[in-house]
């Protein structure tokens, strides 16, 4: 084993391009096999493929490896991209920044930064120590977890471009007006003392992104994989053997009942609701999306759900009580819950 990874290291070093294309083209090669794989799988067990638990298997080993793959290609893709892109850099370009420019690079930038709700919160004061508007602050902190690589990925992979891209554009909006609202309204006062005591400083960093090999970006790469897949497997694992559980067994018509397009008006802030004392990254809670989805559940409610559970996260809020008193933590809560609402119903009524 060591043998090979030293090979695969002299070859990332004097020609990454050539790797790059080589492992992007297995990658898709495998990809392609991954239902056949499946169905082949469920054909060796002692299971009928019509029956509800033939229904989850068949579901369990599709979804398993076909989410793994996405995730390990995306964040290999992103670790090289961060090789460009600091946490010194955002912290650089963000500061200083004016309501309404600095929210939709905020937003932005938050796409590319690979942060769950609670970690995207130390990034956070970060951004309040140098100098970075509130406003500005809450639009990459609704961001970072809501809109990320993963998500998007995931989302595209299962449901098409369209479906992501008004993912996308749905979530960034929630995340610039939403900071835009938070710093019209002017409750820096309401932050905890020990943050407002903070000098607001722009801390200054050169960088030197641009010179590094490829090699070491590619080195890089594969270290994001290892740190993030090695960290959130367990959960992939987990969303996608519930996501199985209700695939096989949950019946079509309770879940078009509760979450279906003909479901009452308060299923979209009922779904918001019981997302929110929930926690789990896009990647774990996806599968559970595809699975509600594939038994008639709205789109819209869906996506709703989705958006509470990893931007609105009770451990979040746990966390963000260090930093914010309770009345800037309502205000945060109120402002994206009505957006993520609005995504509700406005994805429930176009598609």
């Amino acid at each position: 084993m060591s043998a090979l990874v030293l090979q695969l290291k002299r070859w990332t070093d004097r020609q990454p391009f050539a790797f790059l294309l080589v492992a992007g083209a297995l990658w898709w090669a495998l990809y392609q096999t991954l239902n056949p794989f499946s169905e082949a799988v469920v054909e060796l067990l002692p299971v009928e493929r019509d029956s509800h638990l033939g229904g989850a298997l068949q579901f369990f080993f599709y979804d398993t490896p076909k989410v793994l793959m996405l995730l390990v290609g995306i964040v290999f893709v992103m670790g090289i991209v961060h090789t460009f892109v600091s946490p010194e850099r955002t912290r650089a370009l963000l500061s200083g920044r004016r309501l309404g420019l600095g929210n939709a690079m905020a937003a932005t930038l938050g796409i590319v930064t690979p942060f769950c709700s609670c970690s995207a919160v130390p990034l956070f004061i970060g951004f309040l120590q140098a100098g970075v508007p509130l406003g500005v602050t809450f639009s990459f902190l609704i961001s970072a977890p809501m809109v990320n690589e993963v998500a998007l990925a995931l989302l595209f992979g299962m449901f098409g471009w369209k479906v992501a891209a008004l993912y996308l554009g749905l979530g960034l909006i929630i995340a610039i007006v939403a900071g835009l609202t938070i710093g019209k309204l002017g409750m820096e006062h309401h932050l905890e003392d020990w943050v407002r005591a903070m000098q607001n400083t722009q801390q200054g960093a050169s960088f030197e992104g641009s010179a590094m090999p490829w090699g070491e970006r590619i080195d890089h790469g594969f270290h994001h994989v290892r740190e993030i897949v090695g960290k959130v497997w367990p959960y992939i694992l987990a969303g996608i053997a519930l996501g199985a559980g209700i695939h096989g067994y949950v019946p079509e018509d309770f879940m078009a009942s509760i979450m279906g397009k003909d479901a009452p008006w308060w299923s979209v802030p009922a779904a918001v609701a019981i997302g929110v004392p929930m926690y789990a990254n896009a990647a774990g809670i996806i599968p559970v999306v595809e699975a509600l989805m594939g038994k008639g559940a709205a789109l819209g409610t869906v996506l709703a759900f989705m958006m509470s559970v990893i931007a609105l996260s009770a451990p979040e809020m746990i966390i963000l009580r260090k930093v914010l008193k309770p009345r800037l933590i309502a205000t945060f809560v109120s402002v994206v819950a009505a957006g993520i609402l609005l995504v509700g119903y406005v994805f429930n009524a176009v598609l």
